[in-house]
């Protein structure tokens, strides 16, 4: 009798989603960045500079929240940067600041920010129970192993 794969569970599928949305949010920060230093806050100094880092750290808490050994300090690390980021977006909704790709209408903007609470749960359910996710397994009895050497 040969043993079946495992169905993937959807709180994997939506990991895969979140991962790679958060991976393409990230790259657009370097195609465009100036979009993104547009909505941050005046009071913050560097707004491009800005956008490239909260772009690399996307990108790396992405990559990172694949990989069971690293997901749920990627996903602490999703959390933080979506605190972060919420001024900038508290800022375009005040201010009603456009962005190139996205429907320019300030109602839109507003509705955005409790988006940010979704993102922010979305996250921090990876943070949940990881000795469940995929791959955790496989990680713990290879650590294991190499501790009992």
């Amino acid at each position: 009798m040969t043993s079946q794969p495992a169905a993937i569970s959807r709180k994997e599928i939506l990991r895969g989603v979140l991962a790679v949305a958060i991976i393409i949010v990230g790259i657009t920060h370097f195609t465009h960045p100036d979009q993104y230093a547009r909505i941050v806050p005046p009071q913050l100094p560097a707004p491009v500079a800005l956008v490239y880092i909260s772009g690399v750290f996307e990108i790396l808490f992405g990559i990172g929240l694949t990989i069971p050994f690293l997901s749920v300090a990627a996903a602490w690390g999703l959390i933080a940067l979506f605190i972060a980021v919420f001024p900038a977006n508290i800022n375009q909704a005040i201010n009603s600041i456009p962005i190139d790709g996205i429907p320019h209408h300030p109602l839109l903007y507003w509705f955005r920010l409790p988006f940010q609470a979704v993102l922010i749960a979305w996250a921090w359910w990876y943070t949940r129970n990881p000795e469940t996710q995929a791959g955790a397994a496989q990680v713990a009895a290879k650590l294991e192993s190499e501790v009992n050497r």
